[in-house]
């Protein structure tokens, strides 16, 4: 097997790797600083969350796709981390970590008793688009606001992301504008290099706590995010690219990969949607030598969580406004994509607009978050005023 793994390597593959693992290492690592930061987390659980779920999504990343022989890239939740900085204030550093291990054990269900598709189609997909959408709408208004403080580096890489959308269709815009942001940053000195010392951290079992809050405010919007965000999203792209991906086990797997990251301090390890759909396009080279791209990104994935105790650091001594432009940059398409998908369907107005609206309030109400009402309320809307049966 090895030798074939070798024969199979070729410049389209490889090229695909990198792109998909560029995706995973530029914009997350600044979202899962602030999250950590908004958490009061310490530097250790900071780097154990961060090398967890690089780690394990990189073994994933090789493992399935060596056995399945297809692109089936494995990563963390990119919406997940998201949603997670908006509430990780909310909840002690060991009710999130149980949180994680329920998540983990949901899409374990899930995948195993084959509930994914009628789960999905019970949420309408606007609604957790919108729910998400609604979340993050403070960093998209931070992400404006810190250009009126750092204008020339926020400009620049505007300027950046612009030439890249239009005249560039191999390299994301969104890596190009963080590569601006952070050679701008070198270049002008922004950094205070006394703080970026600091040890290398070893894995560590983080204890759990279970607490019925945090899985009704954590758990489950997470597992619906991983979900409809990257599994739907990557298994999707498999599909469409003439693949026939083992649905039900990758959840299984997801969930399996996601309770061992949850015990050392991450959120996920997952099945990767839009890093599934870059390594698995025809872009990858032949069909049968696309898995090599997977491995390519795993790799750089499980280098990357190595090495994590170097960027902590790193990204925490970045000026605040600096980091609001790398989170607006990480998170432009999510951002984009979810409002585009909450309105996508004309006669769900009234409930999107809702689940956006109580999202974005970022209110706990009966000791429930506003994520879960806005799930909660918004689907009721859908489905009892609107009508919606089917999405």
């Amino acid at each position: 097997m090895g030798m074939r793994t070798f024969k199979d390597l070729n410049h389209y593959n490889i090229s695909a790797g990198i792109i998909s693992g560029l995706l995973a290492i530029t914009g997350p690592p600044a979202i899962i600083l602030q999250a950590s930061f908004n958490g009061n987390f310490t530097i250790t659980q900071t780097i154990l969350w961060m090398s967890s779920i690089y780690v394990f999504g990189g073994i994933f990343s090789i493992l399935i796709p060596l056995y399945y022989r297809m692109p089936i890239v494995g990563a963390h939740t990119i919406t997940g981390v998201t949603f997670l900085a908006t509430v990780t204030s909310q909840f002690t550093y060991q009710e999130l970590i149980g949180s994680y291990v329920i998540a983990g054990l949901l899409m374990f269900l899930i995948g195993y008793f084959g509930a994914f598709s009628k789960l999905i189609d019970y949420v309408p997909k606007q609604i957790i688009a919108a729910m998400l959408a609604g979340m993050i709408m403070k960093y998209m208004v931070n992400f404006v606001v810190a250009f009126n403080e750092l204008t020339v580096i926020g400009c620049l890489s505007l300027v950046s992301f612009f030439i890249f959308s239009k005249w560039n269709k191999w390299i994301p815009p969104v890596i190009a504008a963080i590569f601006t942001v952070l050679i701008l940053v070198l270049l002008t000195d922004q950094l205070n290099s006394s703080e970026l010392v600091t040890s290398f951290v070893f894995p560590q079992i983080q204890l759990p706590h279970f607490s019925p809050r945090a899985f009704l405010s954590v758990s489950v919007p997470l597992v619906l995010l991983i979900l409809s965000n990257d599994a739907a999203v990557g298994l999707g792209a498999l599909e469409q690219n003439d693949y026939k991906p083992p649905v039900n086990r990758v959840i299984t797997l997801s969930g399996i990969f996601t309770i061992i990251a949850g015990f050392f301090g991450g959120q996920s390890a997952n099945v990767a949607g839009m890093m599934s759909a870059v390594c698995s396009d025809e872009q990858a080279g032949p069909r049968e030598q696309r898995y090599i791209a997977a491995i390519v990104s795993g790799t750089i994935l499980i280098t990357f969580g190595i090495f994590s105790w170097k960027l902590v650091p790193f990204i925490q001594v970045l000026p605040q406004s600096l980091v609001s432009i790398l989170l607006g940059f990480a998170l432009l398409g999510v951002f984009g994509n979810s409002l585009h998908l909450s309105f996508s369907n004309p006669t769900m107005k009234i409930s999107t607009a809702f689940a956006l609206i109580i999202a974005a309030a970022n209110i706990t109400v009966l000791n429930i978050s506003s994520p879960v009402w806005s799930l909660l309320i918004g689907t009721f809307i859908a489905r009892y005023i609107e009508k919606q049966d089917k999405q």
